[in-house]
């Protein structure tokens, strides 16, 4: 082998860090175009230079950036060391502790921060938090210490975390069974029709894009999960609507996904869409309100409110509740405001 030819990394001492399988109906694309949709927070240039090192691998072959994908190849990307996410260190990062005993703890975590760490965000995350505060938290199915369930990086709001292995698994045991109690306030592009509503649809990846999830019916359902959502309307005010959703399931994304497909898109939810004007007139006016509202709430309007469970020693049923944070207060106060001026 010629001296100057780059030695490419055995596959046996590598780490998966993503994994694909090209959608049925994918017209030829460059590999690192196609994966720019698919792997969060990745760069062009971080994509190509994984490739000229040997890390791209479809169907088991090390491949270039400029490899056409096909349908149903298998898309690996492997790297030498293991996935950040499993490197957790732990982070002197303050936590709003609502309630606290020796088997659980729930907190009230405030937009901007992620959950667990993943794929671009690999320190500053809740989890970083827990494990400076406590040794020994649990691990969930996905390896994850303390965390019974999760609510988005943008999402406000209340979360159980286990201390201890039994509470893990009887509030694990509550989540999936249905048992637990979880109601979100949201703001949504658009007047409601009806008071309340029930909103029922398999939940899966969307073969697009991978960023995103979305609802399959009928004879795609088999590609999604069973979701169901409640939701009833708090308040109207014109051109959006404050409702409460009560979560049966625990979809990624859920209400964001559920909201969307029955034409409500959550305020301000740039990855569905929602930072758009969706709805109203289009005065130059009206659009710099909205721009204003935008500023003041840079996030998707969604708060995790109310938090019921059962104690996993004593068998007490406890809630939890929280306030609206004031972000999420000044977007539906100015909207309130808006509403009362065009009804003069």
């Amino acid at each position: 082998m010629d001296s100057h030819t780059p030695q490419l990394p055995d596959e046996n001492d590598l780490y998966e860090h993503h994994a694909f399988t090209v959608d049925k109906g994918q017209t030829p694309l460059r590999i690192d175009k196609y994966l720019m949709n698919f792997v969060e927070n990745a760069t062009r240039n971080k994509i190509q230079a994984a490739a000229k090192e040997g890390s791209i691998f479809v169907n088991d072959v090390a491949v270039k950036s400029n490899y056409k994908v096909k349908p149903f190849d298998k898309i690996r990307v492997l790297f030498s060391h293991p996935p950040f996410e499993n490197l957790l260190v732990g982070e002197d990062i303050p936590i709003d502790v609502v309630y606290e005993d020796d088997d659980l703890l729930v907190v009230n975590k405030e937009a901007g921060i992620v959950v667990h760490p993943g794929h671009g965000n690999y320190s500053g995350t809740l989890i970083n938090a827990l494990i400076h505060r406590f040794d020994n938290l649990p691990n969930n199915s996905s390896e994850r210490p303390g965390l019974v369930h999760r609510i988005d990086k943008d999402t406000s709001g209340l979360l159980v975390v286990a201390k201890t292995e039994e509470a893990m698994a009887h509030l694990s045991a509550q989540f999936a069974n249905k048992t637990s109690e979880r109601e979100y306030v949201a703001l949504v592009w658009g007047n409601i029709e009806g008071e309340n509503g029930t909103i029922e649809g398999n939940i899966g990846r969307h073969p697009k894009n991978r960023l995103q999830n979305t609802v399959f019916l009928d004879d795609e359902a088999e590609k999604g999960k069973p979701a169901v959502t409640h939701y009833k309307v708090l308040e109207r005010l014109g051109y959006v609507t404050l409702v409460s959703c009560k979560l049966e399931t625990g979809r990624t994304h859920q209400i964001r996904v559920h909201m969307k497909h029955i034409g409500h898109t959550l305020f301000n939810d740039a990855r569905y869409g929602g930072e758009k004007v969706l709805k109203g007139t289009t005065f130059t006016k009206y659009k710099q309100f909205v721009d204003n509202c935008f500023k003041v709430l840079p996030r998707q309007a969604l708060h995790a409110k109310t938090l019921g469970f059962e104690h996993p020693r004593t068998g007490k049923f406890m809630q939890f509740n929280t306030e609206i944070p004031d972000d999420m207060q000044q977007c539906i106060e100015k909207w309130r405001g808006y509403a009362k001026h065009q009804e003069m």
